[in-house]
């Protein structure tokens, strides 16, 4: 795959979400009535949020065929990286996310889920909806972008293109954006994807650790703790940066390759641990 497959990977990803959210606003009463309420499981919900990952695998297959896609799966395999990365995605996103709800004050609110192991349901909706997304961007996208620009450029301008691609679920009654504002979600947005972008390539272009963490930004058992989480995944990213400038700053540095191989696997000794958690 070479690096000009982007263009036809942003064209499939914005024409797919925002051609049904097009669809949506024209014949919204018509929609609903055949496919339900929008919400997380509404099967138009869902096609439209799976289209990066649609985008990604179909454009593997199509360049690859369907060896090339076995090969690309096969980085769900992935799961080494620095403890430090682990014990962040684990305990420090959680970490960054209660201190918010606990400026916010949200901490202190009921559990939204009645009774409480019903968040399981919705962990496990927010586990096959969300993570999806990363087969194209993380799974095709960064990797393109990093055989251009060096790290940290390859995180910012996926990070501002992933939110743009989700303005139309602002538009939309029932998405959990619907309730939220634009600019400080964007802030947002490209903060989380500078921070996977160090993750990601000491990884070694893990699906499955991008998944993860897309999931961790999403879970459903975290309290609401906007803006404030913002400002702590900002500064972390800020943070993360700093200790890895060197790599995120260096062309070259970071996972180029779209299939699973040993071109895939930067040296070790590119990709600084990062002592953060």
């Amino acid at each position: 795959m070479k690096t000009k497959t982007i263009i036809p990977f942003l064209a499939l990803t914005f024409g797919l979400t925002w051609g049904l959210s097009a669809l949506l606003f024209l014949f919204y009463d018509q929609i609903v009535a055949i496919f339900g309420e929008i919400t997380m499981t509404n099967p138009l919900f869902i096609l439209a949020a799976y289209s990066p990952g649609i985008a990604g695998i179909f454009l593997v297959w199509w360049y690859e065929g369907f060896k090339g896609l076995g090969q690309f799966l096969r980085r769900l395999t992935l799961w080494r990286a620095p403890g430090a990365w682990w014990l962040f995605l684990i305990l420090g996103i959680p970490v960054l996310v209660y201190a918010g709800a606990t400026i916010k004050g949200s901490i202190h609110e009921p559990f939204p889920f009645s009774p409480w192991y019903q968040v399981f349901p919705a962990m496990a909706v927010s586990l096959f909806i969300g993570p999806i997304e990363e087969f194209g961007w993380r799974g095709v996208m960064q990797p393109l972008l990093q055989r251009k620009f060096a790290p940290f450029w390859s995180g910012l301008i996926l990070g501002t293109v992933w939110a743009l691609w989700h303005i139309p679920s602002f538009m939309i009654s029932g998405t959990p954006q619907s309730a939220w504002d634009f600019g400080p979600y964007f802030i947002g947005v490209v903060a989380i994807a500078v921070i996977l972008t160090p993750l990601f390539n000491a990884s070694h272009g893990s699906l499955l650790i991008a998944a993860l963490y897309h999931f961790q930004m999403m879970n459903p058992a975290f309290p609401d703790a906007q803006p404030w989480d913002i400002v702590f995944f900002v500064t972390a990213a800020i943070l993360i940066v700093w200790l890895n400038r060197r790599e995120m700053f260096r062309k070259g540095s970071g996972v180029t390759e779209v299939l699973f191989s040993q071109k895939v696997v930067p040296r070790q000794t590119e990709i600084e641990p990062v002592p953060l958690a």
